[in-house]
């Protein structure tokens, strides 16, 4: 059988429009997260301040000052959420108002980044099916296809943390220039033409193994980008703690963001909540590689990598549950970790020669 023949050539051009129709509204909700930042409230200083403040006196955190929320001709006084640090447990610290600060202008822009972000999530989804539909089989069997399906589901993973009503907005504006930067890639350097596979992947494990894959590293993303910001709001606190004063640009971003309590404790559960699926998924590959292969475990560099990506989160989540690695040490297992994922996706794909070289990149 001829393999070329057997691609829908129209679909997969039709594939392609799309996921370049996906960066061009990715690209809109790109400028209106700008816009809700820029527009937003620039919260003061003071807050988190008099938190900390109320704390070393023995006053209730709870006293913090209320923050004005405008809605429509009303504006009403909302009292800020407190959390505890969950890094030292010593500090009450409020989270912040959101990106948008607790403003209807700078709300309203994020409204439209969130509903520009919605369209191209299902303008990419739609280019990531007709390219599947187009050859008929799963759309991740080389890294362009992989990379467009990674980046759906990152997208996908956040919306639906937004549907459950978390407060994640502020993952958006991170999320969507990442995604630009990632489909730039695929679609320049990555790209791969529609066509059949080799038959050693045709299985029903390219199916579960790599889909799982999929999903774990997109999860594993947005764990990252709560850690970073983690660890910038912890030094943003840590310096109102120890009596200085951040510049303006550092007030107007930090305030607005989660304390590093809530982040640290939203890229903990992220992650721990992936884990056991990236084991599984482990597990998958080495029943995959036994039939395709004829052993489990052969020491490829993709198993490797595969492995020690799997260790490093397991050393992230062990120093979890030591109470001297929480925090900021933990929060830098959780990135070694992650930069391990990625260089098993990036490094190992373009870098190194082994059995999971079927097409290049």
């Amino acid at each position: 059988m001829n393999l070329a023949a057997a691609t829908n050539e129209n679909l997969a051009e039709i594939s392609n429009v799309l996921i370049y129709s996906s960066m061009a509204v990715y690209t809109l909700a790109f400028f209106a997260h700008i816009a809700e930042w820029v527009l937003g409230s620039r919260s003061k200083v003071g807050r988190t301040a008099a938190a900390l403040a109320g704390s070393a006196s023995g006053t209730p955190a709870a006293a913090a000052p209320p923050v004005a929320v405008q809605g429509g001709s009303t504006t009403v006084l909302e009292r800020p959420k407190v959390v505890t640090r969950a890094a030292t447990g010593t500090r009450d610290v409020p989270d912040g108002p959101g990106a948008a600060g607790g403003t209807f202008k700078g709300d309203m822009w994020g409204r439209i980044a969130v509903s520009m972000t919605v369209i191209a999530f299902v303008v990419e989804a739609g280019g990531v099916l007709t390219r599947a539909l187009s050859v008929q089989r799963a759309p991740w069997a080389n890294m362009y296809e992989f990379s467009i399906t990674f980046s759906t589901v990152a997208v996908g993973s956040y919306l639906v943390l937004l549907a459950l009503k978390k407060n994640v907005r502020w993952i958006g504006l991170p999320l969507v220039t990442t995604v630009l930067l990632d489909l730039g890639l695929a679609t320049t350097v990555l790209y791969t033409d529609s066509d059949q596979l080799v038959p050693a992947l045709h299985s029903y494990w390219l199916w579960i193994h790599v889909s799982t894959a999929i999903l774990c590293g997109a999860v594993f993303y947005l764990g990252a980008v709560g850690t970073i910001l983690y660890l910038f709001r912890d030094s943003y606190e840590n310096k109102i703690a120890s009596g200085g004063t951040p510049g303006k640009f550092a007030t107007s971003v930090m305030e607005r963001l989660p304390s590093a309590s809530s982040l640290d404790k939203f890229a903990y559960r992220i992650n721990a909540a992936v884990f056991p699926l990236w084991t599984f998924t482990i597990i998958a590959g080495a029943i995959w590689a036994g039939d395709a292969w004829g052993r489990y475990w052969g020491w490829d560099p993709k198993e490797v990598w595969s492995f020690i990506t799997w260790v490093a989160y397991a050393a992230y989540l062990h120093a979890r549950a030591t109470a001297g690695w929480k925090g900021r040490k933990a929060a830098y297992l959780a990135l070694i970790a992650f930069a391990c994922w990625l260089f098993n996706y990036y490094g190992v794909n373009i870098f190194v020669s082994g059995l999971h070289s079927y097409a290049g990149v």
